[in-house]
């Protein structure tokens, strides 16, 4: 997988049962309703399923994505950076390589919801090609919010 910036010692690769514990303390600490350790385990090894993690050489595991994969067309269901690792170009790299991964399968569009309220990620998401397709009515809890849709043409 790519090798990030060297000052970054981080790299990008395929999720692994011993990352689980590090996954959901990010999915914790990103998301107001996170998905459980079983979750994580129970799609480790399914091939319409893609799982990566950001790993620090000093810090360990910094991030995750989690891709579904559907015939030709995907949706990235979590993508997370720890808050205090944010800011740095990591998720734009996790983001970068989870589109390759799935430009790799065959994957013709990939979709996404992000809370409407997420400007940053929003951004992210737009500055590699996706665009706003839609919107899903009181999608998220805590708090009750609504998604917004997004799509890129790989």
């Amino acid at each position: 997988m790519e090798r990030l910036g060297s000052s970054q010692r981080a790299l990008v690769r395929k999720m692994r049962l011993e990352d689980l514990t590090s996954v959901v303390q990010i999915e914790r600490e990103a998301f107001t309703s996170p998905w459980q350790k079983d979750t994580f385990a129970g799609l480790i090894d399914r091939p319409t399923v893609e799982m990566l993690v950001l790993e620090d050489s000093v810090e360990g595991v910094v991030g995750y994505a989690v891709l579904w994969c559907v015939l030709d067309e995907g949706e990235l269901a979590n993508l997370a950076v720890r808050p205090r690792f944010r800011g740095r170009g990591l998720g734009r790299k996790l983001l970068e390589e989870v589109i390759a991964v799935a430009r790799g399968r065959g994957i013709a569009k990939m979709y996404l919801e992000v809370r409407v309220s997420n400007q940053l990620a929003a951004g992210l998401y737009r500055s590699v090609g996706f665009t706003d397709v839609g919107t899903r009515r009181a999608y998220y809890d805590q708090p009750r919010e609504d998604a917004r849709i997004m799509v890129a043409k790989l």
